[in-house]
């Protein structure tokens, strides 16, 4: 048995849609295990560019089983798009399989998300507007529609009546916003239905056969630790579990089942949206790092923030995930400044602290501690063995280690899959 997870260690963007694909060669099966359409995995394949926001990114490989799990919140217009572009550009998706417990988001909550972000004004939380949040609401509410009632053609008809009488009720007394028509989304929702049903299966039972069969598995995150519902900068959040927890409850697969964790790390920190970021660099080489590194969301096209590593972040997230791991990537970026800083500790109210207050008030005041290093000036994009990297290079990852008290598998310089050093074969460690 040989079961991995990768997670990302900061907000979200860290580059785990490229560690996927790259673990992906020797899996046999990825699974994406929460999330929906807020996310977005950009690869480079072959100088092809291939975004993905449902799609497991072991899709690119043929022959390997990807599961859209339990856990993420699918919305099928997104998901059908999606299989057509892929198709288009040659791609097979027969081995793609679709969670039938898995929760859809439906107009309702796109729209409800929009005008709740609009409600909000200046303490708006900054979502997708993809309607991610609402679906979660749904489900949790136990009001959500499911993959496997939109397989039943009463069940669909019922549920759509039933939901859209109180949310149009919602839209038009609260948001004094247009209903929508109970018969024409279920029409509309009814040809989906029957061109998903051929992926439709119990994700969890094939899963199940994978692990008790010694076949090598790959669970794929979205967004970021520091996204997490729980673990989070809440409530500048997602809606979800992106940590190596939530792999379990999104995939239908028990702890005891994961052999280990992979935490993949920017080499420096972004994020999208509002909240604190205390290493944030707001300056003209935060600019520089954001061109360089095409620091732009995938799934939305904004600039992201930008920030020097955080290693209280990191650590915060090597505990909560149990990171065996990091794979870092975008090291590259960094190539041609004088120095780099890393912040190792905060300062709050006269006090040195080495972890995140949960109280996003004191998360504000907290000023990042640095400790400098020397940069280097040596291109990286074209070395393939980590012991050919420039000294200054070398001892900037070493740091990392050293401050997170956990090994780096990976390094990633580049968007190419040749770019990739494995310092570690995640699928051997014990």
């Amino acid at each position: 048995m040989s079961t991995v997870v990768l997670v990302g260690s900061q907000w979200g963007d860290e580059g785990k849609g490229k560690v996927t694909d790259f673990l992906a060669k020797q899996a046999d099966v990825i699974v994406r295990y929460q999330g929906g359409t807020n996310a977005g995995h950009t690869l480079t394949v072959s100088g092809e560019v291939f975004k993905l926001h449902l799609i497991p990114s072991g899709i690119l490989y043929p022959q390997k089983l990807c599961i859209i799990g339990n856990g993420v919140v699918i919305d099928p217009p997104a998901l059908l798009a999606e299989i057509d572009t892929l198709r288009e550009r040659g791609i097979d998706i027969s081995t793609l399989r679709i969670s039938d417990r898995a929760h859809l988001v439906m107009p309702y909550h796109r729209r409800l998300d929009e005008l709740e972000e609009e409600r909000r004004g200046k303490g708006k939380i900054g979502t997708t507007l993809r309607g991610i949040g609402p679906a979660y609401m749904d489900k949790v509410t136990r009001m959500g529609l499911r993959v496997a009632d939109l397989l039943d053609e009463e069940e669909l008809r019922e549920k759509i009546e039933t939901l859209l009488a109180q949310k149009n009720s919602i839209l038009a007394n609260i948001y004094h916003a247009e209903p929508f028509d109970p018969a024409l989304m279920f029409a509309e929702y009814l040809g989906y239905s029957r061109i998903i049903a051929p992926y439709v299966a119990d994700t969890s039972l094939l899963l199940d056969e994978a692990v008790h069969s010694g076949r090598k598995i790959l669970f794929e995150g979205a967004q970021g630790t520091m996204l997490d519902i729980d673990h989070g900068t809440y409530p500048y959040v997602t809606s979800s579990s992106p940590t190596a927890g939530g792999a379990c409850i999104g995939s239908g697969v028990g702890p005891t089942r994961i052999d280990s964790v992979v935490g993949v790390v920017k080499a420096y920190t972004t994020r999208v949206g509002d909240g604190p970021f205390p290493s944030e660099i707001s300056d003209a080489i935060g600019d520089h790092i954001r061109e360089v590194g095409r620091e732009y969301g995938t799934t939305t096209g904004r600039p992201r923030r930008i920030g020097w590593l955080d290693t209280v972040v990191l650590r915060h997230t090597c505990r909560i995930n149990g990171l065996s791991h990091l794979a870092l990537t975008l090291l590259d970026v960094l190539t041609g400044l004088e120095s780099i800083k890393i912040c190792t500790a905060y300062r709050y109210r006269g006090s040195v602290i080495e972890h995140i207050p949960a109280s996003l008030r004191a998360l504000a005041e907290c000023e990042p501690i640095f400790e400098e290093l020397p940069g280097w000036q040596e291109d990286l994009t074209s070395t393939s063995n980590f012991a050919d990297f420039p000294p200054a290079a070398k001892n900037y990852v070493n740091r990392i280690a050293e401050l997170t008290k956990t090994e780096i598998a990976i390094v990633s310089v580049g968007p190419g899959r040749r770019q990739t050093m494995i310092l570690q074969d995640v699928f051997l460690i014990p």
